[in-house]
């Protein structure tokens, strides 16, 4: 099995098919929100990577919405799917430190990050088939497909994208597509 995505890289963003099978078009437009992060964050000012704009929202800054996406991937193949150690800096004690973390640390890092991890998953999604169960148990409702992992992930950055859109245009009034 074959995913045509694989050959993207990080800064590639390709319009997912209009008409495909399930599996090409959940992996493309999961591809697709995968590339979109890397294009919001284009251009931007190291320091500004850091900044949470919104008072009310003390951890909503673009590193750290990186850096929560990273980890979001790394859950959900590594860990449910293939039931691997979770290594993510968050704990019961420190839900939030992904997000905290990733205002600390340089943008260009944390994007190579999560465009290696997007890659991982990409891996471990192409030895899979959609109805594939999880080799862990998430929560309390039982395992879950990969399918339903795919959609979460679309559902999960498309999301923080709409978030990375109204950071950046307050950070430096960028906006785009």
């Amino acid at each position: 099995m074959s995913d045509k995505s694989s050959s993207l890289t990080r800064s590639e963003r390709v319009d997912p098919p209009m008409a495909a099978d399930e599996r090409t078009m959940l992996l493309a437009w999961l591809d697709w929100h995968r590339a979109t992060v890397h294009s919001k964050c284009a251009g931007l000012a190291a320091d500004l990577a850091s900044t949470a704009p919104l008072p009310s929202s003390p951890m909503s800054t673009i590193g750290g919405i990186v850096s929560h996406l990273r980890w979001v991937e790394a859950f959900w193949f590594e860990v449910v799917m293939l039931n691997q150690p979770d290594v993510a800096p968050y704990s019961a004690e420190d839900p939030d430190a992904e997000f905290r973390l990733g205002a600390q640390r340089p943008l260009d890092e944390l994007l190579a990050e999560y465009a290696a991890q997007c890659e991982r998953s990409r891996e471990i999604t192409s030895h899979l088939e959609l109805g594939n169960s999880s080799r862990r148990i998430p929560d309390h409702r039982g395992r879950t497909t990969l399918r339903w992992v795919l959609m979460h992930m679309v559902e999960e950055t498309a999301r923080h994208n709409g978030h990375l859109d109204v950071l950046r245009e307050l950070a430096d009034g960028v906006t785009g597509e």
